[in-house]
């Protein structure tokens, strides 16, 4: 995967990082409980933070010995999951609440960034 698609997938999480956050900080704020805000916050946090580690990872040539253009399907699907489910649970208690059965997705998506994260630190010390 080249360095320009990591980048466009970094911007886009970015973006729409902010968007949420906006949305969040905003139009949220007079709807959903102390509770819900902050979860929904840190679903932006982490896909502010996963924006940038992608960008890390695109501008470092030092991660080699692990397959990049896994490490980037493991962050890009780990914040669509982990940040997405919290996203869709936290809005879907405005509603009927129908997608809570998406709860074990967001420990998965949260695993998937772990994993990605121990990919790196292997990298550092296996050259």
């Amino acid at each position: 995967m080249s360095n320009e698609i990591i980048q466009m997938l970094a911007a886009l999480l970015g973006v729409t990082g902010i968007i949420f956050g906006a949305f969040g900080a905003h139009a949220l704020k007079k709807i959903f409980d102390t509770e819900q805000l902050t979860s929904f916050e840190v679903g932006v946090r982490y896909q502010i933070y996963h924006a940038l580690f992608l960008l890390f990872i695109s501008m470092n040539d030092s991660i080699t010995c692990v397959h990049r253009d896994w490490l980037v399907y493991l962050v890009f699907v780990g914040v669509l999951m982990f940040s997405g489910s919290i996203y869709v649970l936290n809005l879907s208690k405005l509603g009927s609440n129908k997608f809570k059965f998406l709860w074990p997705v967001t420990p998965i998506g949260g695993m998937l960034l772990i994993i990605s994260w121990f990919l790196v630190a292997f990298s550092a010390f296996c050259k």
